[in-house]
């Protein structure tokens, strides 16, 4: 009886000595950035991307307003729209950033300690209750640790795919606001020139030209911005979602918890007496 006692002191014992060295050293570790620093660095070229995006899309809508007539109008407002898509996109990258030092410092200063102390707690009282509740705890706190290194890793595997498409939207779109720049810096020194007539509309129809083909260019260059904010969205904002939803099934499948569907009632109608039948 001794002997058994003395066991459950030292398994206790060593539960608690591995619950201090993760509230203390490894806790204070895993909330520093630098243990995280593939991880942030990979966010930190998602949101260098996010930003050239915007830059070339305000930029190109800016230089939209430039060229004469209203044909292309609309291109400059639906590129003007893309900022505030880009933003929510640079939001969620931010909270990525942040919450990946703030769970993972949560979870090896609270979850796995706690877990720890009620399974050593579960050798002397209410063990199969403890020793679930150590193991739920344990277990979220793994996939509190994983969920956003994984969702970070997904993004960069897709990303990858689409990084020469997005710097050639880039390119293209810095490109076309020069040109468009350059074209109508060109009818302005006409312009304070002066000069024939013949000279002038020579210049006006050769802008309206140009203009024409811009327009043109910027259609293709809208639809590359399009491309790009949706994969932008989907590498920040759906897959962490995704893998959200995926270790929340992955901790109901371990743990055994499920998750009843609502059960829809049948409306019976109320039976007739017989007597009533019979009137």
């Amino acid at each position: 009886m001794k002997s058994e006692v003395s066991k459950k002191l030292v398994a206790a014992a060593l539960l608690l000595a591995l619950a201090l060295v993760s509230f203390f050293p490894i806790a204070q570790k895993m909330s520093q950035p630098q243990t995280f620093s593939h991880a942030i660095e990979s966010l930190d070229k998602k949101q260098e991307t996010v930003l050239e995006l915007t830059a070339a899309s305000t930029a190109a809508s800016a230089a939209i307003t430039l060229l004469p007539g209203d044909a292309a109008t609309p291109i400059a407002e639906k590129l003007a729209d893309l900022s505030g898509y880009f933003l929510i996109v640079l939001c969620a990258i931010f909270l990525e950033k942040y919450l990946l030092t703030v769970t993972a410092g949560a979870a090896f200063r609270v979850l796995l300690p706690l877990a720890c102390l009620l399974l050593a707690a579960s050798l002397f009282i209410c063990r199969d209750m403890l020793r679930a509740l150590s193991k739920k705890l344990a277990l979220f706190a793994l996939a509190v640790v994983l969920i956003i290194p994984t969702s970070i890793f997904l993004s960069d595997s897709i990303e990858t795919t689409y990084r020469a498409s997005i710097d050639a939207t880039v390119e293209s779109a810095m490109q076309t606001t020069a040109a468009i720049g350059k074209a109508t810096d060109e009818k302005a020194e006409d312009e304070a020139k002066g000069g024939l007539s013949g000279l002038f509309s020579k210049v006006t129809e050769g802008v309206s030209s140009a203009a024409t083909a811009a327009v043109d260019k910027l259609k293709h260059v809208l639809n590359d911005f399009l491309e790009a904010l949706a994969v932008m969205l989907v590498t920040s904002c759906l897959i962490p979602v995704l893998v959200l939803v995926f270790f929340v099934w992955l901790l109901k499948l371990f743990l055994g918890v499920d998750a009843p569907a609502p059960r829809l009632r049948a409306h019976t109608k109320p039976q007739v007496s017989d007597e009533r039948q019979a009137q």
